[in-house]
């Protein structure tokens, strides 16, 4: 394989275009046990902590070695007791419908509340949904990645909250995987029990780890619970807090870069400051594929500023072709991940600014010059 000197742009939602100074950070070897690698660590995990606004006296940060899928697992594997227990899935996505796998996977008693692929989250039926049953859990994706959906986390958790014989009982578990560290969001006043994310997305650092932000006092009733020894969450925040490590091997490398990205989002001014620079990103791409002609899957009203998806445009639009052109271009984009329409994707999260977006357009609109798509197109798609 060949690589190139100056890397291609990535408008995906992960893994994500990192700067020059995260990538730096992995130039260095360091022990699991080195007091300066434990030291990081400890950084990390106080830090996860301030950007999910939850107080270090109620909850914990776990990191967990590997994708993003690890630590949902895990989260589920851990949190569910093995008798007596109940998951509402609520989905509208291919990962929501991944949390459903799982639960088979894991034997896991669950019901599904679903919606359109293209439609939000309605909490009129969520309630409804919560009165048929007492379900011990709750589960929902906080930005479908599979369409650029933002559903409505903290509606959902004030109704969890409210739900079952005790409030506060029912355990709710966000996946916040391509949204947390650019959209606000606060476990304590969100009702979250377990979110879960992974370095490689909004933070912009780089594959490896995954991490859990957790009640303490519900994960600690955890004990012996998880389905696997690798993916028990309890254990490894048992481990953690007694030893400072990893129970097996850690990304060390992986875990310097998120340091970086870190202090990087930081000096961006955090999450509202990551956060501006997206809608920014997002608002001129959309304007121009817009004035182009692309439709988007998406109501604005339910989309979030971390990526969008496009229909199909009319023939003789192909979209391996469409990919391949613009890879040559140095420009990556996503194919749609939706099972019933034909679409792609456009991130704009990672380290990508306004020109990087105004630079995409433009060679799309080249692109469809060289594949005879007349621009703007007459597109029938609706939205």
């Amino acid at each position: 394989m060949e690589l190139k000197e100056n890397d291609a742009k990535l408008f995906t939602p992960g893994p994500l275009t990192t700067s020059l100074t995260v990538k730096k950070a992995m130039l260095h070897d360091l022990g699991s046990r080195d007091t300066v690698f434990l030291n990081i660590v400890a950084y990390i995990r106080e830090k996860l902590l301030h950007l999910a606004d939850a107080s270090a006296d109620d909850y914990t940060a776990v990191l967990l070695q590997g994708s993003g899928s690890y630590a949902v697992e895990a989260t589920f594997s851990t949190s569910v007791p093995q008798q007596d227990a109940k998951v509402l899935i609520i989905e509208n996505g291919a990962y929501g419908q991944r949390m459903v796998k799982i639960c088979r996977t894991l034997n896991i008693p669950h019901d599904v509340l679903s919606f359109g692929e293209t439609e939000r989250v309605q909490a009129d039926q969520v309630a409804e949904k919560l009165k048929s049953n007492r379900y011990t859990h709750v589960a929902i994706i906080h930005c479908e990645t599979s369409s650029g959906i933002l559903n409505p986390i903290d509606e959902i958790g004030q109704l969890v909250h409210d739900h079952g014989a005790e409030k506060g009982s029912t355990v709710y578990i966000v996946d916040s995987m391509s949204a947390f560290g650019a959209v606000p969001v606060s476990l304590r006043n969100g009702h979250i029990t377990y979110i879960i994310s992974s370095a490689n997305k909004c933070i912009e650092g780089v594959p490896g780890f995954s991490f859990v932000i957790s009640k303490k006092q519900h994960l600690l009733k955890c004990q012996g619970q998880a389905r696997s020894l690798v993916l028990d969450l309890y254990d490894q925040y048992v481990y953690m807090e007694q030893s400072k490590q990893f129970r097996f091997t850690p990304p060390t490398h992986t875990i310097l870069a998120f340091k970086q990205a870190l202090d990087e989002l930081d000096e961006e001014g955090g999450v509202q400051g990551r956060g501006k620079r997206y809608q920014e990103n997002n608002k001129r791409i959309r304007e121009l594929m817009r004035s182009f002609g692309f439709v988007e899957l998406i109501k604005p009203e339910y989309q979030t500023y971390i990526i969008t998806s496009y229909y199909y445009p009319p023939a003789p639009f192909n979209f391996e072709s469409f990919y391949q052109k613009l890879s040559k271009k140095d420009q990556l984009i996503y194919p749609g991940k939706t099972t019933v329409t034909d679409c792609f994707r456009i991130g704009n999260i990672g380290r990508l600014f306004v020109k990087d977006m105004e630079i995409l357009a433009e060679s799309i609109k080249d692109v469809c010059q060289e594949m005879g798509i007349n621009l703007p197109l007459k597109n029938d798609n609706n939205q």
